[in-house]
């Protein structure tokens, strides 16, 4: 006989309500959303790899482009930060192709872009020019190539997150679109780590011959499983709905979420989209310039500086190549961990407080080094300061801004906000890298000190006039600006 009062009882009860949130939970297909998530987050390792190789070559590139042709420190900044000016070109049409073409088409164009790039900058002589006889000629060929590389890294840098926030639930968006960052901060990482492996125990005339060869070709090999990679993977099913291929969004939703879930989340894009002019200030001016803004600030507090010239910086609080390299890997290491922070606590936190607490920690980290630089005292204090703004910029606007840029835009005109906000920030990017060298020889307290400010500025930015996004649906935040607009 049953024992009725055991199938009745409180712990029955409880039992049979886990069992309910397990079932539906397991709607959720979290290894397939995790596996195609990976696969466009690759695109992030592609864009800290490309952004991160330039400083083992650096020095090389200077004395084998640029003292041997007698250029001064404006043609230096600009050949170092020459592959921005493609980002920015990647940016303006990150917007068009991923329209278009669709997110995944756009992204196994950037893999290509991107092989074309490591190969070229890697031998710039190849067809036309003669190793060990540098030209203006053979300058131009590299900047090229870099400019190349940097259209891919321009539609990656737009159109990763994009595809990630259009494929993730609400709930673990912020998660998931960070954990592109965190790629990208991984392959900055593996990048450091290769140019000390190819430099390690070389003479400086080796390194300047060859070594900075190798570092531009080791690209090539995630670029090409990159593109490899791509081909098994959907499109995303907001990009589907809007080109009216409901049927498709619908499977790739439920393979997501689950049938039910599936069905009310295509209601609710086709809701919008429906709704929609698609006119780029249909939602009002507000949340473009909002868009504008955070890649702007995300520049303008330097972090780039930090990444391109780490081993410079490092070698003039003094220490030796494999030294500085090797700090600079550490570096690298610090960026991996707190960028892991984020990850963690973006959906609870929210993206606001993150931000606000980031540009505080990055604030604090340039103005004490700004202060080190003006009483010309170098060495490990300048380190510990450095490390502070890098960390707190990773658990913050490293991961966040690429968060908010992917959600806050509604479906209709995402595509195209996003270009214009991407190509905001690689110009912000270019100017403050290319202009790097120049200032700091005019003052590193000015410069370090200009970059604290700006800390400042992001921070009461963000306090005054971003939304919180945690846990709402991309549709949702379009009612947000239905109201402002």
């Amino acid at each position: 006989m049953k024992n009725h009062k055991a199938e009745t009882g409180p712990f029955f009860i409880k039992s049979k309500h886990k069992k309910r949130r397990r079932t539906m939970e397991q709607k959720r297909n979290s290894l397939y959303l995790f596996g195609i998530t990976l696969v466009a987050a690759i695109g992030g390792l592609l864009f800290g790899y490309d952004t991160a190789v330039i400083s083992g070559a650096e020095e090389s590139l200077k004395a084998y482009l640029i003292d041997s042709l007698h250029l001064g420190p404006f043609i230096h900044g600009a050949t170092i930060s020459s592959a921005l000016i493609g980002c920015i070109i990647g940016g303006i049409i990150s917007g068009y192709f991923a329209s278009k073409f669709g997110r995944k088409n756009s992204l196994i164009m950037a893999a290509i872009l991107f092989l074309i790039s490591s190969l070229g900058a890697a031998y710039p002589e190849f067809l036309f020019f003669s190793k060990g006889h540098p030209t203006i000629g053979l300058l131009i060929a590299f900047n090229i190539y870099r400019i190349i590389g940097g259209i891919g890294v321009g539609l990656a840098s737009a159109v990763c997150p994009m595809y990630i926030g259009e494929v993730a639930p609400a709930d673990v968006r912020g998660r998931l679109v960070s954990f592109n960052q965190f790629m990208i901060i991984l392959g900055m990482l593996v990048a450091y780590f290769v140019n000390f492996s190819i430099s390690h125990g070389q003479t400086q005339s080796w390194v300047n011959d060859v070594g900075w060869r190798y570092m531009f070709a080791s690209c090539g090999v995630p670029a090409l499983l990159f593109g490899l990679l791509l081909l098994t993977v959907p499109e995303t099913p907001r990009y589907l709905s809007l080109k009216n291929q409901d049927d498709k969004a619908l499977r790739i939703l439920t393979k997501i979420n689950g049938t039910k879930a599936a069905k009310l989340i295509l209601g609710q894009i086709k809701q919008t989209v429906n709704d929609s002019s698609g006119k780029l200030f249909t939602y009002g001016k507000t949340v473009i310039v909002i868009g504008i803004l955070l890649s702007v600030f995300q520049q303008f507090v330097g972090i780039n500086v930090a990444l391109y010239y780490a081993p410079r910086i490092f070698e003039s609080m003094g220490a030796g190549k494999d030294a500085s390299m090797m700090q600079t890997t550490i570096m690298g290491l610090v960026n991996v961990v707190f960028t892991v922070v984020a990850i963690v606590t973006v959906d609870k936190w929210g993206r606001k407080p993150l931000l606000i607490v980031g540009s505080i920690g990055m604030a604090i980290g340039m103005f004490g080094v700004a202060g080190m630089a003006f009483k010309e005292v170098i060495g490990m204090g300048t380190l510990i300061f450095i490390i502070v703004y890098t960390a707190s910029f990773m658990m913050s606007w490293g991961p966040i801004c690429w968060v908010l840029i992917s959600e806050i835009f509604p479906n209709k005109i995402r595509g195209r906000a996003v270009a214009i906000a991407v190509a905001a920030q690689w110009a912000a990017n270019y100017l403050i890298s290319s202009t790097y060298p120049a200032m700091m020889d005019y003052s590193g307290a000015v410069t370090y000190g200009f970059y604290g400010l700006m800390s400042v500025l992001s921070a009461i930015f963000v306090w005054k006039f971003v939304p919180e996004t945690k846990g709402k649906t991309l549709e949702e935040m379009e009612g947000t600006w239905n109201k402002i607009a």
